[in-house]
């Protein structure tokens, strides 16, 4: 049984097949029954949209099944059920389990709970693996994985996909910039653990000192519903903003990605240019995830 809890949890021939994998998918070369006596079943109790839709995607598109059990206040856990429990049960329901909770480690807890495999959905400011392995799947569209410049720009305290995104360009030594609000810096012992592993971490007070030198721009909006009060919220919500000027003269093969929703941290007039690859990348996460479930179901 395999469950897919953090980016840690995979080395880097595990990620490298699964992105071929997800190369062979989009080129239309899968089996659209090959998990078509498959129950996969989503456990968001965090809101989502292209996660969830594109898990849902996934599975119709290799033939199986998903059954859900809707928001926290539709489900036993209102009721006082546990995690556990919840877990416990819906594994005799279905094949697999893919679980978004608001509390960091709830996935690793409900791995040790359940009888099927589970994927990470993402789980509070924790990990976000699926998200992830798009991300990786995209920058390779367009560019080497291994040595490049990959600047962070956002809520990298709170941001679970700059946290699995930084841990796993790790993998492929990788320099990375980080940009963020006072206060919402990139958690210091992530730091620490990246620059033990040999990874260059270079942080900048603003994105106009490193944009030009940079190969991907990872952007990430401030996350509301991490801060403990609105006020906090207030004071960095409109700290940073991709512009078109800001974009000008960067390397001609730039790409912008962000793992969405934004808010207005991009402008909608950078959609318009080379460099803006985000709508690729929630389309990436189709093929990606249809390779993550071929991979924990077979």
């Amino acid at each position: 049984m395999k469950h897919i809890i953090s980016i840690r949890d995979l080395d880097r021939p595990f990620i490298d097949d699964l992105i071929n994998h997800a190369n062979h998918i989009a080129s239309q070369h899968f089996n659209a029954n090959s998990l078509s006596d498959k129950i996969l079943a989503l456990l968001f109790f965090e809101p989502s949209t292209r996660t969830r839709m594109s898990f849902e995607a996934a599975m119709a598109r290799l033939g199986g099944t998903s059954i859900s059990v809707g928001s926290i206040e539709a489900s036993s856990i209102a009721k006082g059920e546990t995690l556990a429990d919840t877990i416990r049960v819906v594994s005799g329901y279905a094949d697999a389990i893919v679980l978004r909770h608001p509390k960091e480690g709830a996935a690793r807890l409900a791995s040790e709970f359940a009888s099927v495999p589970v994927i990470n959905a993402g789980d509070g400011a924790g990990q976000h693996p699926s998200q992830t392995l798009l991300d990786l799947y995209t920058i390779q569209q367009s560019l080497p994985l291994d040595g490049i410049d990959v600047g962070m720009i956002g809520d990298l305290r709170y941001g679970r996909t700059a946290h699995s995104l930084a841990y796993a360009l790790s993998l492929y030594r990788c320099r990375i910039h980080v940009i963020s609000p006072k206060g919402l810096e990139l958690p210091s012992a992530l730091i620490g653990e990246l620059r033990d592993r040999g990874t260059e971490v270079i942080e900048h007070e603003f994105v106009e000192d490193i944009i030009r030198e940079l190969d991907v721009l990872y952007v990430t909006r401030i996350q509301r519903e991490r801060f403990p009060d609105s006020a906090s919220y207030f004071d960095v919500s409109s700290s940073y903003k991709i512009t078109t000027e800001l974009l000008e003269n960067v390397r001609s093969h730039l790409i912008v990605l962000h793992p969405l929703p934004r808010v207005d941290e991009i402008e909608p007039a950078v959609d318009a240019l080379p460099y803006a690859r985000y709508f690729d990348q929630s389309k990436n996460g189709v093929p990606v995830r249809m390779a993550m479930l071929q991979e924990v179901l077979k």
